[in-house]
């Protein structure tokens, strides 16, 4: 069916309609968070699909013009670069360098297309709707120009606080978190993508001898070895008291509060403060270079701590962002030793080319043999990672660009103040603390593909920064017509200084690739250069949503450029969505080979079915259970619950001949039919309401229940016998036209839902209906009928309703089926509540299968009350008082305690001539009924802002004349199961004949026009048949039922 209806969309060209139908209209702007299509899609990017669609889908029916509604791709960065690497089986920026970056970028820019197909598939077989031959690129020449552009708009721009000013886009040698094995540094948001894992890390307890004095050490504890190769110097706390111990015949420096760490006996000989130490040299560990300056003393620094370690802090500023201030302030030198790849270089003799990390055990090693170790063990702590890569993070001093975020945090939190968050809690929570904090963004990147950040240098230092291609023509002469700004012809662009007229080359860097997509909402127009006005009309854009990570992603860079650039909030509505687990709440993964491939649930269930479980099985931020099995249960819970009341309508409808389209509309009198468009219409308000609110599951989980229970499981219960009857009066009709009504608008609520089905069920509906629109979805979204709702209508059928499944309960407590007829039902209740109910008795009465049903607002007939106090809520409340109030308690009539709960909701008792106040959380009811009755689970009726509690109860006596009609019924139930083995249409005449015994037999004919009515039997005799025969043990009976269609 789904395939089909996409043949029908796409011959048709409905989605270029809904276009042009809404053109004009309030504009809706939307923006594709781009992924890159160098991976196959997963569950997850279904999931992001599903949701931006449904959304797109119900703002084009109220009449919205969504726009630009085109798809988009992330082409640029370490994802693709890595992916490349792998195939080429590259593992070094070396190694790209020897392949030749020319061709490794045009690896790049293949790779990164390699899945497109794929994705434009999986995106059409969702039902996603989203222009995928249009969409905008982050590799065009136009994307590239307008990120330039913005780029020099942050170069021009500058700061002043406390004294220090600067551009917005700056240069600086400073420590940042670098990924050695991608052989670049990384963002704050980059970093955060990546996350911390559990890393066991060398932790040990230096000794630094101190200069001049025999046997006196510094106490320095340290997780990473190798950067002990460059240390420069110790850091103490000025304010923090330290002792003097000996131990063993060695004395050591250490903060009085960290002593604990010492092991064994020692003997504290001074106690003084940390400034006292400042000046103070030692003799360095290693000495493989000359320092440029003064090195190897005590400095003083606030960021020294007493939770952990000695408070001794080994400085090694190329490996600490803390370390470097330091050394910024003292003038201490920088002794790198690392190179960019993260190993050791050749001065450090001992330990050159190893790895950082390998090179740990073996300065540990060297450290213990020269006795300069005080303790040794293993840590595991938290250790950022390469978000790309998975490689270790290292602290790491090197030259890079970066963007002065940190003087807009509070226009980025001022900002963010104007954006709806969904969920909520995200606003001030996980994003807004993130923003709280932010970081000076560290925009260069020391790779390969990408933007290339647009600044040219000359050898005395002069920086021109280029916005724009015409700009870079002014400075180097003609671009060649085929110019492409990528690296690394772009490189070759060379030009005069206009300052000192050295030749300008440009930086070697490309730029964050999170840049890129940041500027999406005015790099996919090509502004400044094109679409002027365009962009105005579509900033800030109205929703975006992607999944949860972005809250450091894609959400903070959008945020982070259009407040630096615009001084704007980027998004007015953002929907964080959670991820995808498997069934037993695991992250996916090829490993685990717990990865669902979309593409068989679409093969085996439908797109529609996983699109349904994706918006009503939990709110969109919370993490989703996913498999198969679930996607199926939710099919058939609801969508085949849908197509069942499709069906009977249709198939009655065809044998009736009844056309919705001609002659009046009936006059509706059926209490039924008022309370069925009153329920459509107030869910259609809710449905509008919840989905103007993004709040999805709510939309979806109204229509479940909707379709489900009231519709289905309850109308359509209780209407089936107006349906079959022979003559079309206006009670038939009435329920014809109704229940036609409620499929049409049902059909249009769900089409942003499940736009497949939906369209399968319009396009029959609509047969004959010469206005109707070629597609469901070229219809408007419902508008509720106000003079059709009846809001107490539809809470006495509610209360209905609650009191049928209450009546349910109570035969099974007793183990009495639905199909056994009873004599009586009891609603006991204040007499208000049961004049709601009075009108609807025959609902309720046909429900639960009784004669009557009964009326009293005298629970002690029918009813046995016993309470107890609830000490947990007693003694809080009344403390000392609590005892004696619970022995009271006992001592009251228990009817009168929980009448009196149950109508005021309270209960006033005296003890010791005090007077007490309890609530119902104070005592805990129970019920029994009493005598041949049975009673099911209380009912709590609000209404008016009261509350009270209905009870139901049935008498379960069975008598003569019911167990016969019992035994009818369940003949019916037999005969209609072998209907259905048969394969025979719903509405097919049958012959029936029962062989059993002369008795039984006589029993059943007493029944006989029922059971031929239920069962659409013209005949119903005794004795053997020709046709389809069983046997049926029916209450230790046995029978041999025969069915032949007419």
């Amino acid at each position: 069916m789904e395939e089909k209806i996409l043949r029908f969309w796409k011959e048709r060209d409905i989605f270029g309609k809904v276009r042009m139908l809404r053109k004009g209209g309030r504009k809706f702007v939307f923006l594709e968070g781009p992924p890159t299509a160098n991976g196959l899609p997963h569950v997850g990017h279904v999931l992001t699909r599903c949701m931006k669609d449904v959304v797109l889908r119900f703002r084009t029916m109220i009449g919205d013009d969504v726009v630009p509604r085109i798809a988009g791709w992330d082409c640029h960065g370490l994802p693709v670069e890595i992916e490349v690497e792998k195939e080429l089986r590259l593992n070094s920026k070396r190694d790209i360098e020897v392949f030749g970056v020319e061709r490794f970028n045009e690896m790049c820019k293949m790779s990164v297309f390699k899945y497109e197909r794929e994705w434009v598939k999986m995106t059409e077989r969702t039902g996603t709707w989203l222009d995928m031959e249009h969409p905008y690129v982050t590799l065009s020449k136009e994307y590239i120009e307008s990120v330039w552009w913005s780029l020099k708009q942050l170069w021009e721009k500058t700061w002043e606080k406390g004294g220090e000013k600067g551009r917005m886009l700056y240069k600086d040698y400073y420590v940042v978190l670098y990924c050695p094995r991608c052989g670049t540094p990384l963002s704050s948001h980059e970093v955060a993508l990546g996350g911390y894992k559990d890393t066991a890390d060398p932790s040990i307890h230096v000794k630094f001898r101190v200069k001049g004095e025999e046997n006196t050490y510094f106490l320095v504890w340290t997780t990473t070895p190798w950067t002990l190769l460059s240390n420069v110097a110790l850091a103490v706390h000025p304010d923090l008291e330290y002792l003097l111990v000996e131990q063993d015949g060695e004395r050591y420096i250490l903060a009085k509060s960290l002593q604990m760490l010492l092991e064994g006996s020692y003997r504290v000989l001074k106690t003084f403060k940390g400034r006292e130490l400042e000046g103070v040299e030692y003799e360095p560990l290693y000495q493989f270079v000359k320092p440029d300056g003064r090195a190897w003393y005590v400095v003083l620094g606030d960021f020294v701590t007493e939770t952990e370690g000695t408070g001794v802090v080994h400085i090694a500023p190329a490996f600490g962002p803390e370390d470097f201030e330091v050394a910024k302030k003292y003038k201490l030198p920088v002794i790198q030793l690392v190179d960019e790849a993260g190993r050791i270089k050749d001065e450090a003799e001992p330990f050159k080319g190893l790895y950082v990390k390998d090179a740990d055990r073996k300065i540990v090693d060297d450290l213990q043999s020269r006795g300069l170790l005080y303790k040794v063990g293993t840590l595991v702590h938290p250790y950022p990672h390469c978000w790309r890569c998975d490689s270790p993070l290292l602290y790491y001093a090197i030259e890079t660009w970066y963007i002065k975020m940190s003087v807009l945090r509070d226009m980025l939190v001022e900002n963010n103040e104007k954006v709806n968050w969904y969920p909520v809690y995200f606003k001030r929570g996980r994003f807004g603390k993130f923003i709280e904090e932010a970081k000076d963004w560290a925009l260069s990147r020391n790779r390969f593909w990408g933007t290339p950040l647009p600044v040219w240098t000359c050898p005395r230092g002069h920086h021109v920064c280029i916005g724009s291609y015409d700009e870079l023509e002014r400075y180097a002469g003609r671009l060649p017509d085929d110019f492409d700004p990528h690296k690394p012809k772009v490189d070759a662009v060379t030009f005069p200084c206009p300052e000192c007229g050295e030749t300008m080359e440009r930086e070697p860097y490309v730029i964050d690739c999170w840049y890129d997509s940041g500027a999406a909402p005015f790099a996919q127009y090509h502004y400044p250069f094109e679409n002027v006005e365009l962009f105005k009309e579509t900033f800030p854009v109205t929703f975006i949503t992607e999944a949860v990570d972005q809250c450091r992603g894609w959400f903070y860079t959008l945020h982070a450029v259009a407040t630096a650039i615009f001084g704007s909030h980027a998004y007015e509505n953002v929907l964080s969505l959670g991820h995808i687990l498997d069934e037993q709440g695991r992250k996916m993964s090829k490993s685990r080979g717990n990865v669902v491939d979309p593409n068989v649930i679409f093969r085996n269930v439908g797109a529609d079915s996983m699109r349904w479980y994706f918006f009503v099985s939990s709110p969109p931020w919370i993490p989703k259970r996913f498999s198969e099995r679930m996607v199926v249960e939710t099919k058939n819970h609801f969508l085949n619950t849908l197509w069942n009341v499709y069906f009977f309508y249709v198939a009655n409808a065809n044998i009736d001949e009844f056309n919705p389209h001609a002659g009046e509309k009936p006059r509706v009198t059926s209490e039924l039919d008022r309370w069925l468009l009153s329920r459509l219409s107030t869910l259609t308000k809710t449905v509008r309401r919840e989905m103007e609110n993004y709040m999805i599951h709510k939309a979806a989980r109204a229509l479940d229940e909707f379709v489900v229970d009231e519709l289905s499981n309850w109308y359509l219960r209780r209407s089936r016998r107006r349906f079959w009857r022979n003559e079309m009066d206006e009670d038939k009709r009435s329920a014809y036209h109704t229940l036609y009504r409620t499929l049409e608008t049902l059909t249009r609520l769900l089409a942003p839902f499940i736009p497949f089905t939906a369209e399968a069920i319009y396009q029959n509906l609509s047969k004959g209906d010469e206005k109707a629109a070629e597609s469901i979805h070229l219809t408007d979204f419902p508008e509720p009928v106000d003079e059709e709702v009846d809001l107490d209508l539809e809470k006495s059928m509610e209360l209905v309703i609650r009191l049928a499944a209450s009546g349910r309960s109570a035969r099974a407590s007793r183990g009495v089926k639905l199909r056994h007829p009873l004599r009586e039902a009891v609603v006991v209740a204040q007499e208000n509540v049961l004049r709601d109910i009075a009108p609807l008795e025959e609902y309720l009465r046909d429900e639960l299968n009784v004669k009557e049903v009964n009326y009293s607002t005298s629970p002690g007939d029918y009813l046995t009350y016993s309470v107890k106090p609830n000490l947990k809520s007693l003694g809080p409340k009344f403390k000392g008082e609590a005892k004696r109030i619970a022995e009271q308690l006992s001592k009251e009539n228990p009817e009168k305690v929980a009448v009196s709960l149950e109508e005021k909701g309270e209960f006033t008792l005296s003890v010791d001539g005090k007077t007490f106040t309890l609530t119902r959380e104070d005592v805990d009811v129970s019920v029994e009924a009493k005598g041949s009755y049975a009673i099911g689970e209380p009912v709590t009726y609000v209404r008016d802002g009261g509350r009270t509690t209905v009870y139901l109860l049935v008498n379960v006596e069975i008598t003569d004349e019911l167990r016969k009609e019992a035994l009818a019924r369940e003949v019916v139930r037999r005969i209609q199961a072998m209907r259905k083995e048969m394969n025979l249409d719903f509405m097919q005449k049958i012959e029936v004949a029962v062989e059993c015994d002369p008795a039984v037999f006589r029993e059943i004919e007493e029944h006989l026009e029922y059971i031929k009515g239920e069962t659409l039997a013209e005949t119903l005799t005794h004795g053997k048949g020709e046709g389809y025969s069983k046997e049926w043990v029916i209450d230790r009976v046995k029978m041999t039922i025969t069915v032949r269609a007419k």
